[in-house]
């Protein structure tokens, strides 16, 4: 049997707290290293823990997701940690800088507890994650904060076929989905993910997605 994920659960509403720990620790591939309810005693767990996930709510006292997100998984941090932020996105107005701190995914609180293991599952195995709903909410509400006037496709290292899925992966759409759409297998579309992140220097889905935005490729 291969070694239980280990997760560090930081969220300043107890009641929350505690049901993501719950959920979480009754799981026979997880378990709990730690819980705290603010973002600077998440940074000091994770560092002496060495959590697999981080849980981060956005807002909390003494130090914020964003910025907690930014030390454990920003950019020059030597061993960056995977963390998964769930926060209340109607709410929050600063998602979008979550995932430039460095995040490797969000869900939404309200999601049902079988979508928050499977995000935890997913962020784990290193791929990334956005829930669709939420990717196309970002599109509306921070369209323009993301995507600068002056940006412009013109001068994308990409091929046609990579700036069309680099399009769905920014719509939200799952490498099943874009296999469906563009009548291609899931392995291809795995291919030409691996290579849009490779060309475009980016670490996962993540990133491709807020830089198809910032550079103006969806509409």
């Amino acid at each position: 049997m291969s070694a239980p994920i280990r997760v560090l659960v930081c969220d300043d509403q107890a009641l929350i707290r505690t049901g993501f720990v719950t959920i979480i620790d009754a799981q026979p591939d997880m378990e709990i290293v730690g819980e705290c309810e603010d973002g600077r005693t998440a940074v000091d767990l994770a560092r002496s823990l060495h959590p697999d996930v981080v849980v981060m709510d956005v807002r909390m006292p003494v130090l914020d997701g964003i910025e907690a997100t930014r030390l454990l998984a920003g950019v020059g941090v030597e061993q960056p940690v995977k963390v998964l932020v769930v926060t209340t996105f109607n709410l929050d107005e600063y998602v979008y800088e979550a995932l430039r701190a460095g995040a490797s995914g969000f869900l939404l609180k309200d999601a049902p507890p079988a979508q928050l293991l499977h995000g935890i599952r997913t962020v784990a195995t290193g791929a990334a994650l956005l829930a669709p709903e939420v990717t196309r909410q970002l599109v509306g509400k921070y369209a323009a904060r993301i995507r600068p006037a002056e940006a412009t496709p013109d001068d994308v290292a990409l091929t046609p076929r990579e700036l069309e899925v680099l399009r769905l992966i920014a719509n939200g759409l799952s490498n099943s989905e874009i296999a469906a759409t563009l009548v291609i297998s899931q392995e291809t579309v795995k291919t030409y993910v691996s290579r849009i992140l490779t060309k475009l220097d980016l670490r996962d889905r993540v990133q491709a997605v807020v830089y198809a935005y910032r550079r103006g490729l969806v509409t």
